[in-house]
């Protein structure tokens, strides 16, 4: 039985008529409930008022509101089934307004897997329990208990046929309660919104050239910015005559604040020439020192770090009689938007809007409200989706670029679009990492003791203070860059998902936190994740070797949770792992598996590789997965999801590594930093969700990065009878280890 709701009417707003919840915080609120009882689901603990997420109007208007941000992940899509299911009302009745700082919650960052876990739960939650709402006050209306009444398409039905709609509930009173810790949620063998494959609301306008991104947002009275960046990092603007540039046919002005430099123009490619020769006129002192590439293993481990024993398990009745080890590295990695950064942004009265794709629209509005040393409250950040990626790219820095020069231009639109080149030499990157792990093998071939290390910067340098964003560092009045921090464990960053899964009875985990950054990272889909899962199930793959076993049977043999041995046997059997099975002449099977985080979705993935000898060209022909995201709201975003993963991940593990010289970035294009085309797309992806339903959503948008490397890694090994340990598993690295 669930908490009885007492309904306390409140005051009428002016104009009233509205089921609403205003969206303070209320953060005094949430402690006091957090010390006094059961904390609250998802989001609704740090904003428990139930209209921070559900609003009805009097004419029947249904909103759901999330502090989140759509980055393609669907999730607009799932929540909209969420609320529908969970008021009973179709899904097309109610629309979905994403995180926008003067209408949604602040879910802090979309990141880390936890839109579904934590907005997608507060929504569950708070419909459920509007709906319990609105019962009630029908109940009183009709003077029967709540149990006689039902609800459908947005009303609430009496068993003699008289009904009240949604609106008509709310219409007499504003309705402002609390949340409670549970809720009369309906059964999942009754829903008829969630489970179901319904069609992403994102998708039409993508696919019919649509206005679907930032980058297509015009505004009227528009002008168009471009941003000249130093030509590496620390480099100082000495000199920059601007008077034929201002001079020339539409340009409107330019901006200089120290080595912050931009020019505006009426017209978009009047802003392009203009940068040309802003860019030609303006001379710089260069003083950057960046590392060996080719050395880059060594120069990482050889820094400064601050270590921790993450993890410690010991049994010294067991010991290993043959012993591996084996050492693994990533190289940093851009995120590869296809459209660069993009912002808009407009001052006047002393307020300045901003419309940006960045993944933490109050984060990103304090960075910047910092920057122009104006109140928070005067800088509202509202987000529209980008065409660009899952982490930290320059998505932030176009926002401060806009609202910077946009400062400058008091009533007009700013609209700042990054070039090409600028999105891949100024981006953060996903960090370089190295991980080391030893381990021995019993005689009846089972693992006695596991030894891992890993090396790695922080992996978010998000903003929340204005030395994060690269105009606030450009000002004359510049802003330290904030010093790096590692992430805290559970959740982790360098170390996610370093702790292994598998029951190992001595094992050792070793987080070495490097504070130096030589290159600007920041967060990067899956954080540390990628690599050390690629690293953990390769390793996986060479110990199933020495002890002579196969691969899948040898995971199992160690894996004891029931929900990840499941999704094992699940990938292996769709996809016809047979012990002992040789693939085609050329080609390679592999496989591998993780939990997200240790506590996210399940997901395995088998592979099949095949490898040209004669290039050293490795193309993955098709995979199979199998995943277990907990109860499923959308099947077909998770399939989404994953299969995105694994072309991604593809990408990342066979093509893409940021090149640099002793002083400048110089992947700064397609040429320089090739990523997975067309013609290198699986032949086929399959997905099998292992749905549970009533159980808690658990994250999917980062469970299967790790696992596609693993498993494609493994099957190159297969294919070539050569193990591959340094990322990215390119052409060159394949043909020199098969001619080795």
């Amino acid at each position: 039985m669930i908490a009885p709701i007492v309904l306390d009417r409140r005051s009428v707003l002016a104009g009233g008529g509205a089921l609403i919840v205003s969206f303070s915080l209320r953060h005094a609120v949430a402690q006091e409930q957090k010390a006094q009882g059961p904390k609250l689901p998802g989001s609704l603990a740090t904003s428990p008022n139930l209209d921070s997420w559900i609003r009805i109007d009097a004419n029947g208007q249904i909103t759901a509101f999330t502090g989140k941000a759509e980055l393609g992940q669907g999730f607009r899509t799932a929540f909209q089934q969420i609320a529908a299911e969970q008021l009973d009302i179709p899904f097309d009745a109610l629309k979905v307004i994403t995180a926008d700082t003067k209408l949604t919650a602040n879910e802090g960052y979309t990141s880390g897997s936890h839109s579904m876990q934590d907005s997608g739960t507060a929504i569950l939650h708070a419909a459920a329990q509007t709906r319990a709402l609105l019962v009630a006050e029908a109940a009183r209306r009709f003077d029967l208990p709540t149990d006689a009444l039902r609800t459908e398409n947005a009303a609430v039905i009496a068993p003699d046929g008289r009904h009240l709609s949604y609106g008509e509930l709310v219409a007499s009173d504003m309705l402002h309660v609390e949340a409670q810790p549970t809720s009369r949620l309906k059964d999942p063998a009754s829903f008829k919104v969630m489970g179901q494959p319904v069609p992403r609301v994102d998708i039409p306008a993508k696919v019919t050239g649509g206005a679907a991104y930032v980058q297509d947002m015009r505004l009227p009275g528009m002008v168009h910015a471009r941003v000249v960046r130093p030509p590496s990092y620390g480099a100082k603007l000495i000199e920059c005559d601007t008077a034929a540039i201002e001079k020339m046919p539409g340009v409107v002005g330019v901006v200089r604040d120290g080595n912050f430099l931009a020019v505006v123009a009426e017209k978009e490619f009047s802003a392009v020439k203009a940068m040309h020769a802003l860019s030609a006129a303006a001379k710089w002192r260069e003083s950057a020192k960046l590392p060996n590439q080719r050395d880059l293993a060594d120069v990482l481990t050889a820094l400064p770090s601050q270590d921790f024993a993450i993890f410690e398990r010991s049994d010294p009745a067991v010991s290993g009689t043959k012993s591996l080890e084996a050492t693994y590295t990533r190289p940093y990695q851009s995120h590869g938007s296809i459209g660069p950064s993009c912002a808009l942004a407009q001052f006047g009265d002393g307020a300045m809007t901003v419309w940006t794709h960045t993944q933490g629209v109050y984060p990103d509005r304090q960075a910047i409200a910092e920057m122009l040393g104006m109140p928070l409250a005067s800088v509202r950040l509202i987000h529209v989706e980008g065409s660009g990626c899952y982490g930290h790219n320059g998505a932030d820095d176009a926002a401060a670029d806009a609202a910077l020069i946009a400062h400058a231009l008091p009533g007009r639109p700013v609209r700042v679009q990054w070039m090409r080149e600028q999105e891949h030499g100024w981006e953060p990157y996903g960090p370089a990492m190295v991980t080391k792990l030893r381990a021995s093998l019993t005689v009846d071939g089972r693992i006695a003791d596991w030894n891992f290390a890993v090396w790695s910067n922080t992996h978010s340098m998000r903003p929340g203070g204005a030395g994060s964003l690269l105009a606030a560092q450009h000002m004359a009045r510049s802003f330290a860059v904030p010093a790096p921090k590692p992430l805290p464990l559970p959740e982790g960053g360098g170390d996610r998902n370093a702790i292994p899964i598998y029951n190992f009875p001595n094992a050792h985990v070793m987080h070495h936190f490097i504070p130096a950054m030589p290159l600007r990272i920041s967060a990067m889909r899956a954080l540390g994740a990628y690599h050390n899962v690629f690293s953990i199930e390769s390793f996986m793959d060479e110990l199933a070797d020495l002890a002579g076993a196969d691969p899948v049977a040898f995971r199992l043999n160690h894996l004891d949770d029931a929900r990840g041995r499941a999704v094992v046997e699940t990938a292996a059997r769709e996809f016809g792992w047979t012990p002992g099975a040789r693939a085609p002449q050329n080609r390679g099977y592999g496989f591998a598996f993780a939990r997200y985080k240790n506590l996210a979705a399940y997901c395995a993935i088998a592979t099949e590789v095949e490898v040209d000898r004669e290039t050293g060209r490795a193309r993955l022909v098709r995979a199979v997965a199998a995943v277990d995201a907990g109860q499923v709201v959308n099947p077909d975003g998770i399939t989404n999801q994953i299969e995105g993963a694994i072309v991604q991940s593809a990408s990342w593990t066979l093509y893409e590594s940021v090149t640099f010289d002793e002083a400048r970035i110089t992947s700064i294009d397609w040429q320089t930093y090739p990523i997975l085309r067309f013609n290198a797309v699986p032949d086929s992806i399959a997905v099998h969700i292992i749905n549970r339903p009533g159980q808690p959503f658990l994250g999917s948008g980062e469970t299967g990065q790790g696992p596609a490397a693993a498993s494609l890694a493994n099957a190159v090994a297969r294919a070539t009878g050569k193990r591959l340990r340094d990322l990215p598993l390119s052409r060159k690295r394949i043909k020199d280890a098969i001619d080795a």
